[in-house]
């Protein structure tokens, strides 16, 4: 039986991997909803926001955007492409999945829930040193993410690679630490401190609810790239977990972003390249080149 289940997850992230998902222009918005998008707190987006084809946006500001397309031919086209990533989604073959996510480690793959799942605890997604490789998680209706719940990657994981396939509605819990595009049918409930890490929150046909949240934004997927003799022991670099890292950044400014695309899951303060007036000013650090990367 092990070997069946074995084999089953090989051929399906073989699968996935051969017709690679993409969010098309939906990559580009970090919320998306169909009828209302509702921020309480100083919700930090770092990427657009959109809604098709309702107008109903509330909270904007106190909340932080890289713009916003409200009821426009831009979100149109955007609501047809999340509608497209959602199918391509839903017809993806699956290994069924029963129980809670919190506590697994998984390849990577498409996962089924025949109706309702969700992670309490952490949830570690190992590429096994494919920093393509994707993983999909598909709920016949709700996904429920417990408070403080987080997902950790290794072996090249990657937080963009990562989509979530929601049959009716998704609640995430305060202080979760969360990665990838949820994509639910119905809406989004997103609580009190919840940080998504290089993805999006798209409601197809309802509202999405936000508050003080920290959203990254997909933002450009490439491959970590390790330089050689790997990171310079003089860097005085400090390792933390995610919840961490941005505590401690929250403190100073409302996202520091400083999860690292070279080397996927660190997260890291270099006390000899790394300001607090880097903080301040580098609100996207992790999209740009890494002083700290190099000697």
């Amino acid at each position: 039986m092990g070997f069946i289940t074995a084999l089953c997850v090989v051929t399906l992230s073989a699968l996935i991997n051969a017709q690679t998902i993409s969010l098309g222009s939906a990559g580009d918005y970090g919320v998306f909803a169909a009828s209302a998008i509702t921020n309480t707190g100083t919700t930090v987006v770092h990427a657009r926001i959109g809604m098709y084809p309702g107008t109903a946006l509330t909270g904007f500001p106190p909340g932080i955007d890289n713009g916003e397309d409200i009821g426009n031919a831009a979100a149109s086209a955007v609501k047809d492409d999340i509608q497209s990533v959602y199918d391509a989604l839903f017809a993806l073959p699956a290994t069924n999945m029963t129980g809670d996510l919190g506590g697994q480690t998984l390849p990577p793959g498409v996962y089924s829930f025949s109706s309702s799942g969700g992670l309490t605890g952490a949830l570690t997604l190992d590429a096994q040193n494919d920093p393509d490789a994707q993983f999909v998680f598909k709920f016949g209706t709700t996904l429920t993410t417990a408070e403080a719940s987080s997902i950790i990657l290794v072996n090249s994981a990657m937080s963009c690679n990562i989509f979530w396939q929601v049959g009716s509605s998704a609640t995430l819990g305060s202080t979760s630490v969360f990665s990838g595009s949820v994509i639910a049918l119905d809406s989004i409930t997103v609580t009190t401190g919840v940080t998504l890490i290089q993805g999006g929150f798209y409601a197809l046909t309802g509202a999405v609810t936000l508050d003080t949240n920290d959203i990254d934004g997909v933002g450009t997927c490439a491959a970590p790239v390790t330089p050689s003799g790997g990171l310079s022991s003089s860097l005085a670099a400090i390792y933390l977990s995610a919840r961490d890292i941005y505590i401690s950044a929250r403190d100073v400014y409302p996202r520091a972003n400083l999860h690292s695309a070279r080397y996927p899951g660190a997260y890291f303060l270099s006390t000899k390249y790394l300001s607090i007036n880097d903080l301040t000013t580098k609100p996207n650090y992790h999209h740009e080149h890494h002083r700290g990367d190099y000697e």
